[in-house]
């Protein structure tokens, strides 16, 4: 009993730790421009529209997140073989992958504007200099607490993956849940606010985002601070669901026999495909119609 009532608050801490982590990512994320949404921010010059927006992705985000989670845990799990105290280790480790996501991004937006000098489009230095730095802060956040709470599991519930495996597994599970949460979010809402809630985006309307901020020109900050409000909240809550979830019907019924843990995972998918469907249809029936009414075409 004593053995479930810490596996349950070593859960309830990890899942903490990645909610946080997911609400970093989502962020750094629409900061940078990286995902779906990004094919916009892309197509935008090629379409006419000029912009100030940072342009960084050179991946998705679960890859992207799968490479810097697991060197930051790699380099924590070499840190600590030193015997380096493991709070320092994954600190140093998080940072030195940091480094590395600084280094992708800045090369990555130079190398993708870049591309796009025949349509007019130039690099804004100042957008470098400040919109690389604020994704590695939110990288960082990210980075660490995906770390710790691998970490965490690797220590206090005793799995048995090494921790830059870990790292990998949950770096990938991150960037998949800010990129099917957050994502949508900010490409839609926000690229294209001038376009009828659900509508998705027009062939008519490839390129052409929204480019102008409440005072100005808009820039990546603008998205970050309008983004974090609703679809960072988003993406770290669905993070910190999945962690917890996963690891307390484990925690909690693995003891018990095995097969218990793979039945209740099972129930829990069919109950949020439940739910997930009686949000859509409630959303449709509320929120909509999609399309315009063909009276309103004519």
């Amino acid at each position: 009993m004593e053995h479930i009532v810490f596996g349950i608050g070593i859960t309830a801490l990890a899942g903490a730790l990645a909610t946080v982590a997911g609400s970093a990512e989502d962020t750094e994320s629409n900061i940078g421009s990286q995902g779906d949404p990004n094919s916009q921010v892309q197509l935008a010059p090629q379409m006419g529209f000029l912009h100030r927006i940072f342009n960084k992705a050179v991946a998705g985000e679960p890859p992207a997140y799968g490479l810097w989670c697991c060197l930051g845990a790699g380099l924590a799990w070499a840190f600590m073989a030193m015997q380096i105290n493991p709070v320092l280790a994954i600190v140093l480790g998080a940072v030195l992958a940091t480094f590395v996501q600084g280094v992708y991004a800045t090369t990555a937006y130079v190398g993708r504007t870049a591309s796009l000098a025949k349509f007019g489009q130039p690099v804004f230095v100042d957008i470098l200099k400040s919109m690389t730095t604020v994704t590695m802060a939110h990288a960082f956040i990210a980075i660490f607490c995906t770390v710790t709470l691998c970490h965490l599991i690797n220590t206090a519930l005793g799995h048995p993956f090494p921790l830059p495996l870990l790292g990998l597994i949950w770096g990938i599970a991150l960037g998949a849940a800010g990129s099917a949460t957050g994502n949508p979010y900010y490409g839609k809402e926000r690229q294209y606010q001038n376009q009828k809630f659900g509508a998705g985006v027009p062939i008519s309307a490839s390129g052409n985002i929204v480019r102008y901020a409440e005072a100005g020109e808009r820039n990546s900050i603008d998205n970050g601070w309008f983004t974090a409000k609703i679809g960072g909240s988003a993406s770290g809550i669905c993070f910190g669901m999945i962690v917890f979830l996963e690891l307390w019907r484990t925690v909690v019924f693995e003891a018990i026999n095995p097969w218990y843990a793979i039945i209740v995972g099972v129930l829990m998918i069919l109950i949020f495909t439940v739910i997930d469907r009686y949000i859509e249809v409630w959303g449709r029936k509320t929120y909509g119609p999609y399309t315009a009414p063909k009276e309103a075409e004519a």
